[in-house]
């Protein structure tokens, strides 16, 4: 019983996820959000890891996936020249476990 119980809740929850992908666009009027990469991971709204796979990448919580077509993505990015001109700062780290939300009021913008 407590298997089953097990493999219904992945079932459900793999069923309802969807992977961060993003995609890169080259005029700001083209993105859902802008973006600047901080130099500090303490500047950052959000810590990212880029995941090399589709399947890797997580819901909303900083695992992106870049997708090479804006029709796969679920949010069109454009990283900005200056802080001032963001949205949302990120910081990419080196390991998936470091990835998340450090300022959790944007989280939002990539819904």
């Amino acid at each position: 019983m407590k298997s089953f119980f097990t493999i219904s809740v992945i079932l459900i929850f793999g069923i309802h996820s969807h992977a961060q992908k993003v995609f890169s666009v080259e005029y700001p009027n083209q993105a859902d959000v802008k973006v600047f990469v901080v130099d500090y991971e303490n500047q950052a709204d959000l810590k990212v890891y880029k995941v090399n796979y589709n399947n890797q990448a997580g819901k909303n919580d900083g695992k992106w996936f870049f997708t090479d077509y804006s029709n796969q993505a679920d949010k069109k990015l454009f990283f900005v020249e200056y802080q001032n001109q963001a949205d949302l700062k990120i910081y990419f780290v080196d390991y998936e476990n470091q990835a998340g939300w450090r300022n959790k009021s944007k989280q939002h913008l990539m819904y």
